[in-house]
C-alpha cells in the first residue's frame, strides 16, 4: 500500500517513519520548499503542497498517485476564518474523487466537542451551532458527504508527550483552571493508532482518541513541574468555574488497541 501524508510536521513526520519501518510506500508534503529538501535529506519523498485555501503552488501530481490519503493539517483558527479550513478540505476532496483515491483518513480533534461539563462520546449529535470547533466540524461533514472512497475520522485529544509538556505551558500563570480532567494522547499513541487503523481495516467510521485515564489538569502540571524542574502554576482557579468534558475512548478501545501510555501521568518526555 502506498500511503500520502499531508503534514510531515510533528505527527506526521514520525507517523511517515514509522510506516516506512512498517513496509509501507510513503510520501507526504510539506508548505515549505525548504522543509522540502531537508525532508528528502532525511529518505522522505516529499513534495511541497500550499493550500490557501485553495491551491497555491505547482500541483503535487506524485503525491496524490496512492492508495490512501492522510490528511493532518489543522485548522490556524487564531489567524484564519473558521471557513479557511473547510475550503482547503473541499479542495482535497475534489482531488480525491477526480483521481480515485480509496481510502482517506483526516485528522480531527476533540475540541469538536463543546465544554458542557460531560462525558463526550462519538454518538454526540453535533451541529454548526453547538460543536466546539466549527472548522474542524464543517471540514468532517465535507468529507463524509457524498463519498467516493472509505474514510475515518479520528478525534484525537491533546498531542503531548516527548517534547510537548502540558505542565511547561501553564508554569507560573495565575488562575490557571485545576479541576478539569485532561484529555491527551502521546505522540507514541497516536502514530501506532493510526497503524492500528490501517492495519485492522477500521475504515468509515469516527473514533475518538485519548488516553483513557483522565486526572485533573492541576495533578499533572503539578506532577510536570515537580518531576522537570520548573516552576508550577502560580495559582489556580478558585472558585472552580471553568466548563469542563471528559472525551470517552471506549469506542476505540473496543477495537482491541493498546495503549502504551494509557494514563497522561506516566507520559515519557524529553524536551
Amino acid at each position: 500500500m502506498t500511503i500520502s501524508i499531508i503534514g510531515l510536521g510533528w505527527l506526521g513526520l514520525p507517523l511517515a517513519e514509522f510506516l516506512q519501518q512498517k513496509g509501507f510506500s510513503v510520501k507526504g508534503s510539506t508548505r515549505s520548499q525548504e522543509k522540502k529538501a531537508h525532508l528528502v535529506r532525511q529518505g522522505i519523498q516529499a513534495d511541497q503542497l500550499l493550500l490557501s485555501p485553495g491551491l497555491a503552488a505547482t500541483f503535487p501530481s506524485q503525491l496524490f498517485e496512492t492508495d490512501l490519503l492522510f490528511i493532518n493539517i489543522p485548522p490556524s483558527r487564531r489567524t484564519k476564518s473558521d471557513d479557511f479550513h473547510p475550503q482547503q478540505i473541499k479542495y482535497l476532496r475534489q482531488v480525491i474523487r477526480e483521481l480515485g483515491i480509496g481510502k482517506v483518513v483526516y485528522v480531527s480533534a476533540t475540541s469538536v466537542y463543546p465544554s458542557q461539563n460531560q462525558i463526550a462520546r462519538e454518538t454526540d449529535e453535533l451541529t454548526a451551532e453547538t460543536t466546539g470547533n466549527p472548522a474542524l466540524w464543517h471540514a468532517e461533514q465535507l468529507l463524509w458527504e457524498e463519498k467516493t472512497y472509505d474514510l475515518s475520522v479520528l478525534r484525537f485529544g491533546g498531542l503531548l508527550g516527548d517534547d510537548r509538556i502540558p505542565g511547561r505551558y501553564f508554569s507560573g500563570k495565575e488562575q490557571v483552571p485545576g479541576h478539569p480532567p485532561v484529555n491527551y494522547i502521546h505522540r507514541k499513541d497516536a502514530v501506532q493508532a493510526i497503524y492500528w487503523l490501517i492495519d485492522q481495516h477500521l475504515w468509515n467510521e469516527t473514533f475518538n482518541i485519548v488516553s483513557p485515564e483522565h486526572p485533573a489538569k492541576k495533578v499533572l502540571f503539578e506532577k510536570n513541574a515537580a518531576e522537570l524542574g520548573f516552576p508550577p502554576p502560580a495559582s489556580y482557579e478558585s472558585p472552580p468555574a471553568q466548563k469542563w468534558k471528559e472525551i470517552s475512548s471506549e469506542k476505540w478501545q473496543q477495537t482491541g488497541f493498546q495503549f502504551e501510555y494509557p494514563n497522561p501521568l506516566d507520559f515519557s518526555y524529553f524536551g
